[in-house]
C-alpha cells in the first residue's frame, strides 16, 4: 500500500460503477422482503416502485452495450415516470416489520448509551479524512478511490466501517442490518429518491434556457434600475425556486443566469462572488421550508419516528424567513 500518484494507474477498486451495483443489489434485496411480505397492504406496486429504482443502478451501463444508448435513455425515461406514477397514485406504503417492544428499546439504549452515536459520527469523520488526506492512495496498480468522485468513494467506505462498528457494538447480523434498513426506506417512501428526480428536474431546466426566460419576465414587471427590488427578487427567487427544487443548487444556475448575471454583475457592477455566495444562503433558506427538501426535513422525521412529518419544517420556518430578511439586507449593503 502507497500514497503514490503515478498516472498509470486510472482504475479503482471503490469505483462509481461499482458503487451504483452496490446500492442497485440492495435495493434488490428490498425488492424480495417486499414480495416475501404477505400482509404488506401495497406489496406489488410497492416491489415494483423499488425495482424500477434499484434495475437503473443494476442494468444502466449493461443496456447501452446491449439496446445503445438512445434506447437506454428511453427505458430510464420511461422508468422515472412510472415510479412517479406509483407515488402520486399513493400506491407505495410502509408494510410489516418485526418489530422490539418499547420496553426492549429502551433497555438497549440505556445499555449502549451514547455508545449508538459512535458509527453515526464515523460516517463525516471517515468520509473528510480520505477524501482530504487518503484520496489518491494505492492499492498496487489500482486506486482505492474513484478519482473522479473521490467523495462518494469515500462515503461508502465510511459507511461501511460505519456499519462494521455498530454489529460490533450491538452485536447484530448483517442480515438485521439489510432488513432494518427496510424498514427505513419504507417509512421515508418515495421521498428517498426524490434527490435524484429533482437533480434531473435542474438539468431538464438549465438546457430549456429556463434562465433567459426568467430575464424576460423580470423585465415586465420590475425596472432594470430598481437596484433594491432586484435583490429582492434575486433572494427570494432562490428560497421560493429551492423550494420548489428541493434543492439549492438546481435553483441556483437558473435564477443566477436570469437574474443575477444580466441585472446585478452586469447591470449595476455588483461583485460576483459575495452575491452568489449569498445568493446560495438565500437558496438554504428555501431548504428549510420544504418539504421537496426530503434529505434534510422528511428524513429526519421518519428516522425519529415523529407523529407528524412536516414537525421540522414547521420549526425552520421562522430561522429560514429570518435569515433571507438579514441576506436581502446584507447583499443590497455589500456587493455594490
Amino acid at each position: 500500500m502507497s500514497l503514490m500518484n503515478t498516472s498509470d494507474a486510472q482504475s479503482s477498486l471503490l469505483s462509481i460503477d461499482n458503487i451504483y451495483l452496490l446500492i442497485g443489489f440492495i435495493v434488490m434485496f428490498l425488492v424480495v422482503k417486499t414480495l416475501q411480505d404477505k400482509a404488506h397492504p401495497k406489496r406489488l406496486t410497492t416491489a415494483l416502485f423499488w425495482f424500477l429504482f434499484g434495475s437503473v443502478f443494476i442494468f444502466g451501463d449493461a443496456s447501452i452495450a446491449l439496446i445503445g444508448e438512445r434506447n437506454t435513455y428511453l427505458w430510464i425515461g420511461i422508468n422515472v415516470v412510472i415510479i412517479a406514477l406509483l407515488a402520486g397514485m399513493n400506491m407505495v406504503s410502509m408494510g410489516n416489520y418485526d418489530m422490539p417492544c418499547e420496553r426492549a428499546k429502551t433497555e438497549d439504549a440505556n445499555r449502549f448509551g451514547n455508545k449508538l452515536f459512535v458509527p453515526a459520527v464515523l460516517i463525516p469523520i471517515v468520509t473528510v479524512i480520505c477524501t482530504i488526506i487518503l484520496s489518491e492512495i494505492q492499492l498496487g496498480d489500482f486506486y482505492l478511490f474513484d478519482q473522479e468522485h473521490v467523495t462518494l468513494s469515500a462515503l461508502t467506505l465510511a459507511c461501511t466501517i460505519a456499519l462494521l462498528v455498530s454489529w460490533k457494538i450491538t452485536k447484530g447480523s448483517p442480515l438485521q442490518a439489510l432488513s432494518e434498513s427496510r424498514r427505513l426506506v419504507d417509512s421515508i417512501g418515495w421521498a428517498a429518491i426524490l434527490p435524484q428526480m429533482l437533480a434531473m428536474l435542474g438539468g431538464v431546466f438549465i438546457v430549456a434556457n429556463t434562465g433567459t426566460a426568467i430575464q424576460d419576465l423580470v423585465t415586465l414587471f420590475i425596472s432594470p434600475d430598481n437596484r433594491f427590488m432586484l435583490v429582492v427578487l434575486y433572494c427570494v427567487g432562490m428560497a421560493l425556486f429551492t423550494m420548489i427544487m428541493g434543492n439549492a443548487f438546481a435553483a441556483f444556475p437558473v435564477m443566477t443566469a436570469g437574474i443575477a448575471l444580466p441585472f446585478l454583475i452586469q447591470g449595476h457592477g455588483a461583485d460576483p462572488a459575495p452575491l452568489v455566495a449569498i445568493g446560495m444562503y438565500s437558496g438554504y433558506c428555501g431548504t428549510l421550508m420544504t418539504p421537496m427538501a426530503a434529505n434534510f426535513n422528511i428524513v429526519p422525521a421518519a428516522l425519529l419516528d415523529l407523529k407528524d412529518k412536516y414537525q421540522v419544517i414547521k420549526v425552520q420556518i421562522p430561522t429560514a424567513i429570518t435569515l433571507l430578511v438579514i441576506n436581502i439586507f446584507l447583499m443590497y449593503g455589500v456587493v455594490f
